[in-house]
């Protein structure tokens, strides 16, 4: 996998002409790539091409085509692309129309830091949040993270190897665990993996 750069990003001519394709296999891939935690957590896990197109879209929209200006682009999302080692998420929490939803974020502090994975027969990996970003401790959490979980060797090796994944989330809020992967969602995590 090679990093993303204004060189090596398609033009905006030609990103026109294949968008359509680009668009509908990143739906696909992000549905795959997402796991829900109950109702209101929600793991968008990343990786190159779901990183690339956001960055080709946001390229469009802002009709860029000074490369500094695209290298922004690309500076300001490069941090979620998986280095082989990890896996990276974006973390929602969505409470959408709740009049109660300030309260419910400040139960909620500190929850970006209780995010696990475990794969099986192996130790549980927290997050590490928000690493690449000025993040002020305030009294609730906010609604959008960004996660890396760093995997051990033998974790790495175990997923190769058929092992499964757990993923889950153990603040006193919202304690939450999905025991099992669906197998194409795994296959794709794995991917991400030297």
């Amino acid at each position: 996998m090679s990093p993303i750069t204004p060189q090596n990003l398609l033009t905006l001519e030609i990103y026109d002409t294949v968008r359509p394709e680009m668009r509908k296999k990143a739906i696909a891939l992000r549905k795959q790539r997402t796991v829900m935690l109950g109702e209101h957590l929600k793991l968008d896990f990343e990786n190159e091409f779901l990183v690339r197109y956001q960055v080709l879209e946001m390229v469009r929209i802002k009709n860029l085509i000074d490369p500094q200006k695209i290298q922004d682009e690309i500076d300001s999302v490069k941090a979620l692309v998986p280095t082989g080692s990890n896996f990276k998420a974006s973390m929602l929490l969505e409470y959408p129309g709740r009049p109660d939803r300030i309260d419910i974020l400040k139960r909620m502090k500190g929850v970006e830091k209780k995010v696990f994975i475990q794969v099986e027969g192996q130790p549980r990996v927290y997050a590490i949040a928000d690493e690449d970003m000025e993040y002020v401790e305030e009294d609730k959490t906010a609604a959008v993270h960004f996660l890396r979980f760093e995997l051990p060797l033998a974790a790495r090796e175990s997923l190769k190897g058929g092992a499964q994944i757990m993923v889950g989330c153990y603040h006193p809020e919202y304690p939450m665990h999905v025991g099992s992967l669906e197998p194409e969602t795994l296959a794709s995590l794995i991917e991400d993996l030297i």
